[in-house]
């Protein structure tokens, strides 16, 4: 293949995810890779080739997987078997699986060839070239792709990759928490909208301020954003008294098991 096909992106599966990423590539202008997408979900495969003439919808997923450079499996666990069987692979093709729920030995079982494997988590996110994706193992290509649509986090053991992934499972937490905490804000008589807006830009605001001071424990960031005997001091407290932090180490743990043990299936 040439340089530019070895560099062509193909994804069979074309979802949410397949579509966050497809849309952070093109965002960031003319220079990147082509696409190729599966005609499955059509709709969504039409609109992102409308987006550029450097994507283009596939006849079929082998045609995708002869085309790509680099593949992407974006296709979801319970009919992941059937598709990937049914393709044929070239020998060390670069195969990225964005499928949580399956291991490298059963994907390469089903896949039969000698190809490369790597694991990725990306988020929503990597749409607005904002997200942070786990890969596993480090691939310097993967990772070199994902850095431009956010962050990359490199894990070297799949011990580390499962606990990053449970911890991705805060996202509806996190909004649950939003919600739960405007909606207090709403029956004290503060119009939602402003609630909303002020929690949003609050929250953003204290994010910003663990990106930008990786050095700083977490623990002196909360003492000194606490004020001895304030406000902020008596939240954690009475959270943690409460049992706030064990139900937040119950959850992580239970979803932690649930991902090892889908591993052992």
């Amino acid at each position: 293949m040439t340089p530019a096909a070895r560099s062509r992106l193909g994804f069979i599966g074309t979802g949410t995810i397949t579509e966050a990423i497809v849309t952070g590539i093109l965002a960031g202008g003319q220079d990147g890779p082509d696409i190729v997408l599966s005609p499955r979900s059509a709709a969504r495969a039409a609109r992102l080739a409308a987006l550029s003439p450097r994507v283009r919808v596939a006849q079929d997923n082998q045609a995708v997987a002869d085309a790509a450079g680099i593949l992407f499996l974006a296709i979801r666990p319970d009919v992941a078997e059937a598709v990937v069987r049914g393709l044929r692979f070239r020998p060390g093709q670069l195969v990225v699986s964005l499928v949580s729920a399956v291991d490298h030995d059963t994907l390469r079982a089903w896949i039969g060839g000698e190809v490369e494997i790597v694991r990725a988590v990306p988020l929503p996110f990597v749409a607005t070239r904002s997200g942070v994706t786990t890969v596993f193992p480090p691939n310097g290509t993967v990772e070199a792709l994902f850095s431009q649509l956010g962050t990359a986090v490199p894990c070297t053991t799949i011990d580390e990759f499962d606990l990053l992934a449970a911890a991705s499972a805060l996202m509806g937490s996190f909004f649950g928490i939003m919600d739960h905490v405007v909606g207090w804000l709403k029956e004290g008589g503060l119009p939602q909208d402003v609630a909303r807006a002020y929690l949003a830009q609050h929250f953003y605001s204290l994010s910003l301020v663990a990106l930008r001071n990786p050095s700083v424990p977490l623990k002196d960031l909360r003492r000194e954003y606490s004020t001895s005997g304030g406000l902020n001091e008596q939240m954690f407290a009475v959270f943690g008294r409460n049992g706030g932090l064990d139900a937040l180490t119950l959850a992580l743990d239970g979803v932690l098991e649930r991902l090892r043990a889908l591993r052992r299936i």
